[in-house]
Parts: C-alpha cells; structure tokens; sequence
C-alpha cells in the first residue's frame, strides 16, 4: 500500500488507538441509554460522567459546567444562540473579530439579520487583536465577546486572559472557540478567564461526532435541541456513549503526552520552515513565530495557484490544506489572509501545513523533497511568474 503523508492535522487527526480501544466496548457489550434506570443505562451512565470527569479535568473546570454536544460547531452556535435567546435582546450587541472560523462568523451574521448588532474586530499583521479597540468597542449593549483561542488557518493565538479581564470588568461574557488549542497547549479557565469555551474531540485524536461545550457555574442559558432533559436540560437527545467516552479518553491521553507532543511539533515546524527558506524562492509565511500554535504554519508561494498546488502534492501521497476544512469549495480568498495583509499574489498560493503526534522528521524530509520540482514546474507555466 502506497504510504500516505498526512500535514493536515488541523482539518482532522487520526483517532488514537487507545481511544479506539476505550470506544469499542460501548458499540457492542454496554450499549444501553444513560437515561435508563436499569443496570445497561447505570453502566453507561457511568462512563458518560467519567468522561465529563476528564474533560473537565483538561480545562481545569468541574465536571458540572461541561456540556456534551456532536462538535465544535454545535458548541459556538449553543453559546451564541442560547445566550442570546435568554436575554431576549436586553443586550443586543456581540463583538468577535474578523478571522473567526464559520462556525461563529456565519452565527453571528443569522443574529445580525434577527436584529442583533455585531462588531467585527479588525486584527494586525499577526493576526490578533488590539485590546484598545477592543475595550472601546464593548458599550451598555454588549452581551459577550466571542474570540477563538487558536486561528485554525495561521495559528495565531490570542492574549485570551487579557480578552477575559476585560471582558469581566464590564460586565460582559466571554467566550472562546479552542476547537484547535484544547489537548495541544496547557489550558485552565480560570486562569484565562472564561466564561465558555469550545472543543471538538477530533481535533486531538478523538472520534468525530463527539464535543463539548465549557459553562462556569452559574450562567443560565436556553438550549438549541429541546426534548429529554439530558445534559441538565441544555442539550436534548440520547448521549452519544462511544464518542463521548472516546472525547474523555483523548483528554487523559493529551494530558499525558502534551509537553512531549508540543517538542515533537515545534522541532517539525521550525525543520520544516528552514528547508522551506532554503529551498523555495519568493515565499511568505503567513503567520508569526511569537504567540502561535506550536503545529501550523501557514505559506504563500508567489505566482502559484494553492488549488494546483494542493492537487499535485496530492498525487504524491502528500495531505495539506488551502485553509479551514469548513470552507473547502468556496471561491473567495481567505478571510483570514484578506485580514492579516497578505499580498493577493501569496494569497492565491497559500497553503496550510499542520503537523501532529504521528509526522515524523522524514515525513518532513519527503515533503522538503517533492515540493520544490512541484513550485518550480507550475511557476514555468505561470503567466504571472517573472522568474
């Protein structure tokens, strides 16, 4: 079987295979519903609030103020959604920034059309956000503020502590998307000051279908699924077991391995950069060194189109990305880049590359091989290549 080289661990990552293992017995022996009473449901049941136990425990929260949900999507559009439906528009005005990922860019424009007024914060060069215009943005109206913690195309990873001491001095909540930090990067809550943050288990080795959503104690909300009362009545429908305790299982194993994990992939990142400097002409990374994800680097290859690049790559085994998994097929340039200042000549050839726990250094020795003869051969047929 031809070997395949997988650089694209932001879009998804492969499950663990002692999540699979913790999975297994939950499709086939203790299959019955938590809600039951009898010895199946009490079984599962168990299971279920073990994993809220572990999920909790990589974010420094009680298991009380984790919600279940299918994905990270679902847990930005709870938070939004059902926070603003409580309030029934006693404050009206939510404030996010320009780089956000879909899940909360396309929710914030459905409020915008309901009536709600929403503040896009511009961000520099790097991709963050000028905390002075982030406090003069916030008004009597403000709700709550909705900053991802790491950029899921450049890795930009925002002074969220700040964002939530500002956020707490006024009043306002706080949320965080952490789809692409969680099992990563140390994360505790209460240090970062939030009041809801979002993760998606696939992110970090776990199945897909499975994610949660960080509630601090005390703040009430209206659900997007009604019916049963599980999750407290914030989140209806029977719990989906497997992936549940597979979301637990790959938060005990990230907190096992995270400081090893983050070495491996700051050795990857900074080999691969180098090779990319020495070996390529007129590139341009598109995200900074200094407060980024320790596994993504995003480049621009000038006079390329990312498309073809990305097919090319493809034909050798090789797995990237032109951007976020989410927007695969749209036609515009990513906003992302747009907002950052990238010149539309890099833009066009941009690509992502995001390592994990399975690259290696001679995947990465691979890649510094194919790539170059592919840059060079589409520039040759570039018409906007002047050599």
């Amino acid at each position: 079987m031809k070997k395949v080289y997988y650089f694209d661990y932001n879009a998804t990552t492969p499950v663990h295979s002692e999540v699979l293992e913790a999975m297994m017995p939950f499709f086939k022996e203790s299959y019955g519903n938590p809600s039951s009473v009898h010895t199946f449901g009490r079984e599962t049941r168990a299971a279920v609030d073990s994993a809220r136990e572990m999920v909790a425990k990589i974010l420094g929260a009680d298991a009380s103020e984790i919600v279940f949900t299918s994905c990270g999507s679902e847990s930005n559009n709870l938070v939004l959604k059902g926070l603003v439906s409580f309030h029934c528009k006693a404050k009206n005005h939510i404030i996010t920034s320009c780089i956000e990922h879909p899940a909360i860019l396309s929710t914030c424009s459905f409020l915008e059309e309901s009536g709600y007024r929403i503040t896009y914060l511009p961000v520099n060069e790097n991709g963050r956000i000028n905390l002075s215009e982030l406090k003069e943005a916030i008004t009597d109206q403000t709700l709550i503020i909705s900053i991802m913690h790491g950029n899921n195309e450049i890795g930009v990873i925002q002074p969220i502590s700040e964002i939530g001491g500002i956020a707490g001095k006024n009043g306002v909540f706080f949320h965080t998307d952490a789809v692409q930090t969680v099992g990563k990067i140390p994360i505790d809550v209460n240090k970062i000051n939030v009041d809801f943050l979002s993760l998606s288990a696939h992110k970090f080795y776990g199945p897909k279908g499975a994610g949660a959503l960080y509630v601090r104690r005390g703040i009430d909300m209206h659900p997007l699924i009604h019916g049963g009362h599980q999750e407290k009545s914030r989140r209806a429908g029977t719990e989906n077991v497997a992936g549940i305790v597979g979301l637990g299982k790959a938060c005990e194993i990230a907190m096992r391995d995270m400081d090893e994990e983050f070495r491996h992939l700051v050795s990857l990142k900074e080999k691969f950069c180098k090779g990319l400097m020495e070996k390529i002409p007129k590139i341009r990374i598109n995200c900074s060194y200094e407060n980024c994800m320790p596994n993504t680097l995003n480049v621009g290859f000038l006079a390329i189109e990312g498309e073809s690049l990305l097919i090319n790559l493809d034909l050798k085994g090789i797995a990237v990305s032109t951007g976020s998994a989410c927007s695969s097929g749209s036609v515009e340039p990513s906003h992302v880049l747009r907002a950052i200042g990238v010149p539309v000549g890099y833009i066009q050839g941009s690509l992502r590359f995001s390592f994990g726990r399975f690259t290696t250094s001679e995947d990465i020795d691979y890649l510094l091989e194919i790539l170059p003869p592919i840059v060079e051969k589409l520039r040759s047929m570039s018409p906007l290549w002047d050599g």
